[in-house]
């Protein structure tokens, strides 16, 4: 049994890793910024100084813990309008996560798990999936922020000691999404046609099951200390193939049609939307042969059992607000 804090425990992946560490016995405080929202089992930590700056001095009394797993950060959003966006980024997700760090680690805390981002490394993979080595070349303010809190953290932890642990999934789906993949079932479900059957790269996606059991591993493993480790589903969809089978567990026919990739992209520059075209329908694969040799990690859902389990979701969420 360990004692793990949970940043973010209230969020979409965090009360799934709360779930998950829970269901393996370990003891679980949830450092969060608003109360509630936590799943039952989880002892709350309300912290509300802005990117951590009273973490230090406000740690709980007598709390103890092995391990911080880290997911609170300012998230990556499509239409940004923040004067400066990389201060921003940086200001809670590198400079907050280090106060974190080291606040936990003097207060006794052997191990950081950083959950970082696939977008930390690239958005696209050239041809081959991205290894954990590959050359870092983030393009916006949230990657360069990731990569450089995790270029931080190492240092910190070479400097004191700290386990750095940390774990760059790609896109992560499941119930409770938002964002663009919830976009993409409303599209669906309203029967809106799609032009994406032309559009042949694949792209690694992670249930948030299944992201949340490797961050145990993370957590506890002895094998994981101080490695980095991509963390994905098995496979890689197209867009076509999610669209279809998204379409597929909702019940409503698949109304995917293919036009020309060129042709997308002139649309993503007349509209100023070429960034997410790119991403659309760009390769971005993700390598994970290092976290199931280093750990034996294996996916425990396939993909198709996660968008089963989102649409089911979406379906009774939908049809409960008719």
């Amino acid at each position: 049994m360990s004692r793990v804090i949970v940043s973010g425990a209230n969020g979409f992946v965090g009360r799934a890793t709360c779930r998950a560490l829970i269901d393996a016995g370990h003891v679980i405080t949830g450092l969060v910024r608003r109360p509630g929202g936590c799943i039952d089992g989880v002892t709350e930590w309300l912290e509300l100084s802005a990117d951590y700056a009273d973490a230090m001095r406000a740690w709980p009394a007598g709390l103890e813990a092995d391990c911080v797993v880290h997911l609170a950060a300012r998230v990556h959003v499509m239409n940004d309008d923040t004067p400066d966006s990389d201060a921003a980024f940086r200001a809670t997700n590198v400079d907050g996560t280090l106060r974190l760090a080291a606040a936990a680690r003097q207060h006794g805390v052997g191990r950081f798990v950083f959950v970082s981002s696939i977008k930390a490394v690239a958005e696209q993979d050239n041809g081959m999936p991205l290894r954990e080595d590959h050359r870092a070349q983030p393009e916006d303010a949230y990657g360069r922020s990731k990569r450089a809190a995790e270029d931080e953290l190492v240092r910190f932890g070479d400097a004191t000691g700290l386990d750095i642990v940390i774990a760059r999934p790609p896109l992560v789906y499941g119930p409770r999404v938002r964002a663009n993949f919830l976009r993409l079932m409303d599209v669906i479900w309203r029967g809106v046609p799609l032009p994406l059957g032309a559009v042949e790269a694949r792209r690694s996606m992670v249930y948030v099951p299944n992201l949340a059991d490797a961050l145990v591993h993370c957590a506890t493993d002895p094998g994981a200390a101080r490695q980095c480790f991509h963390v994905a589903d098995s496979g890689a969809l197209t867009v076509a193939e999610l669209a279809g089978a998204l379409a597929r567990h909702l019940g409503k026919p698949s109304r995917i049609f293919p036009i020309p990739a060129s042709w997308l992209r002139m649309a993503g520059r007349l509209t100023g939307r070429s960034a997410q075209v790119d991403r659309l329908i760009g390769n971005l694969q993700v390598d994970t042969s290092h976290i199931r040799q280093m750990l034996a990690w294996q996916p425990p859902f396939s993909t198709d059992e996660g968008l089963a389990a989102t649409a089911d979701w979406y379906r009774s969420t939908h049809l409960s607000h008719k």
